[in-house]
């Protein structure tokens, strides 16, 4: 259910500067080729203009930046800020605020004896809470989440529905863990030897720093011995992998798909886009970004941007690509040549 906010109220709790009508109710956000006249919606990019002047939206939140924007619709209101985006962020908080459940254990859900749960936790059925776990106050534990033996899991943290914890995985404060994740696996460690593939026991454990999220089906291994560790801040997409071992900074971002191998090292701020790869006991420094479907084999300095199969530094992919453009007229160039001097192709 989404609440109900005046313009100006809104406007105030996203220090916006109103143009139009601030008394009309906001009940809900789309977009703004959708939007409604009871609708917020936002316009932080210039290529989107095109969508104003025929928009039905009560308001749009407007970057300032963006300077002249031509005909507004009549009964639009317009929200000038700093940061469209990070306003709407704000705006979706307080037109969708989460709903407020009392906690609860279920009576399905199956806690072990020596388990301890701290104020206000609350377990879905069918989850199970194995011994010498620790749970936090204001805890949550989804419907079918396993949390396994001696794991802990910080204050204010969630576990959504089918979440699997192994054994000794420590999880920080304020984190969210969608489903179908699982956290603290064993990590991918083999040797060979005369009789086929011997697994190397995988001895480690898995930690998750405060204020981490997430996405759905991803698996992050345990360390095969040491740790696996993510930095507080990180926010994880969706289907990514990160094997045994690895080191991940503080307030990265990691998209969909991506799979970084063993004992990898990931500085602060780093951006790895959808589905890139990184082998494993690289280094990846503060702030690097490495954009999509990149195959990473080298150590990435910090502050680069990296692109390509192999990845390679911008300048040298842009330059790289800027003659390959230019290879058809080269080619037809030298079989002229070769045609005036006679040559024949071999």
């Amino acid at each position: 259910m989404s609440a109900s906010l005046a313009i100006g109220d809104l406007a105030k709790r996203l220090d916006a500067e109103v143009v139009g009508d601030a008394s009309v109710q906001i009940e809900g956000a789309a977009p703004l080729e959708s939007a409604g006249p009871s609708e917020l919606s936002f316009l932080a990019r210039r290529k989107y203009l095109r969508y104003l002047s025929q928009t039905r939206a009560a308001a749009v939140i407007v970057a300032r930046d963006l300077g002249r924007l031509g005909d507004v619709p009549e009964g639009t209101a317009l929200l000038w800020v700093d940061d469209a985006h990070l306003a709407l962020a704000k705006a979706l908080a307080l037109l969708y605020p989460e709903e407020s459940r009392p906690p609860e254990i279920a009576p399905t859900a199956v806690v072990a004896p020596g388990a301890e749960l701290g104020a206000g936790v609350s377990i879905g059925p069918y989850a199970i809470i194995e011994s010498r776990v620790q749970l936090a106050d204001a805890v949550r534990v989804g419907a079918l989440t396993l949390v396994g033996e001696g794991s802990a899991v910080g204050r204010g943290s969630e576990l959504k529905d089918n979440v699997t914890l192994y054994p000794g995985t420590i999880i920080g404060e304020r984190c969210v863990v969608h489903s179908g994740v699982r956290l603290g696996v064993d990590g991918y460690g083999y040797v060979y030897g005369k009789a086929g593939h011997r697994k190397v026991p995988q001895v480690g454990r898995c930690v998750i720093e405060d204020d981490v999220e997430i996405g759905a089906n991803t698996t992050i291994d345990r360390g095969s011995v040491g740790e696996t560790r993510v930095g507080a801040g990180t926010k994880i997409d969706n289907l990514v992998h990160i094997a045994h071992n690895v080191k991940v900074g503080r307030n990265c971002l990691i998209v969909a798909q991506v799979g970084i191998s063993g004992s990898a090292t990931v500085g602060d701020g780093v951006a790895l886009a959808g589905q890139v790869g990184i082998i494993g006991h690289l280094k990846i420094g503060d702030g690097a970004q490495v954009a999509a479907q990149s195959g990473v084999s080298n150590d990435i300095p910090a502050g680069e941007i990296w692109f390509g199969y192999p990845a390679r530094p911008r300048t040298q992919v842009m330059r790289a690509s800027a003659a390959l453009l230019k290879l058809p007229k080269l080619m037809r160039r030298v079989r002229q040549i070769e045609s005036e001097i006679g040559l024949k192709e071999t």
